[in-house]
């Protein structure tokens, strides 16, 4: 009973970091309709904007959370202005858009290589091997504030989304861009407000995992692919089914590891997206905008 205690919190506080990995890639599709294949070059670039940020000016991780958001929300403005709307839209453009945002992605990439070499680089703060007692176990200080910071996340991006007049306009864009149009909603401009919203949510999210594991310039691929899997899993568009996957993904992967070698557990999700592909390809909760 222990055993399977430790192993629930672990994924639980997991599925946190899961989920504010995958939001913004969610949202950019839920919206755009756009693959953002870059996504795991923008959470390599938040964890190292973090680590800068602590080792030049002794800036909390936590703390420098508005600072890594509001760069990576004017990264993403810039590319979507500079050349995501430049592509054609609808399937003419979407081929285009992946390797467009690939090919960023490698840029990205090999910028971290010529700046801060392959080396694996760690945020280390005088709380980071504390723990917390709860359900009578050790609980990393760390893992609790990342699950924090990521529910408070889908909060407010779930209240931005359905209670306020922007949020309301991405929905209906989502939903239909040219009746939008036809109403007076600036469409490029709800497009250009979503791509850096859903970058700065790519950008917290390499912060949050910088705070928990070490990285490299390769850091975010594999982040790419399970936030794949998270969307796909918990439903194109839907915000509410993001955080609902992201718990079943990590429970899985989990509780893998009673019956599998620790190198075959990351390859556990990736069997989970086939299966989903194959009997429910709307995803478990079903094809929704933004709901």
């Amino acid at each position: 009973m222990q055993r399977f205690t430790e192993l629930v919190v672990a994924a639980v506080l997991l599925a946190g970091l899961y989920a504010t990995m995958a939001y913004g890639l969610g949202l950019i599709y839920g919206v755009l309709r756009v693959v953002n294949l870059n996504h795991g070059g923008i959470i390599m670039a938040g964890a190292y904007i973090g680590w800068l940020l602590h080792e030049k000016f002794g800036i909390d991780p936590y703390l420098s959370i508005p600072v890594v958001v509001a760069v990576s929300f004017v990264l993403g403005i810039a590319i979507y202005r500079g050349l995501v709307r430049h592509l054609p839209r609808g399937p003419a453009g979407a081929v285009q858009s992946l390797l467009l945002l690939f090919g960023v992605w490698l840029v990205l990439r090999n910028a971290a290589y010529l700046l801060f070499t392959g080396n694996d680089q760690t945020i280390r703060t005088e709380y980071s091997t504390r723990s917390l007692a709860a359900f009578g176990l050790a609980v990393s200080v760390n893992r609790v504030a990342v699950f924090g910071i990521a529910v408070l996340t889908l909060v407010v991006l779930h209240l931005f989304l359905t209670r306020t007049f922007t949020g309301k306009a991405i929905r209906a864009v989502a939903q239909n861009a040219d009746s939008c149009t036809l109403v007076g909603v600036d469409v490029e401009r709800i497009y250009s407000l979503t791509f850096g919203i859903g970058t700065a949510l790519a950008g917290l999210a390499g912060l949050l995992g910088a705070s928990l594991f070490s990285f490299n310039p390769s850091y975010g691929s594999g982040d790419l692919l399970k936030s794949f899997v998270i969307v796909v899993l918990g439903g194109l568009g839907s915000v509410m089914g993001t955080a609902v996957a992201a718990l079943i993904l990590a429970l899985v992967e989990v509780f893998a590891i009673l019956a599998l070698p620790a190198y075959l557990t990351g390859a556990v999700g990736f069997v989970l997206l086939v299966l989903v592909l194959v009997l429910r390809p709307g995803g478990l909760f079903g094809q929704r905008v933004l709901g």
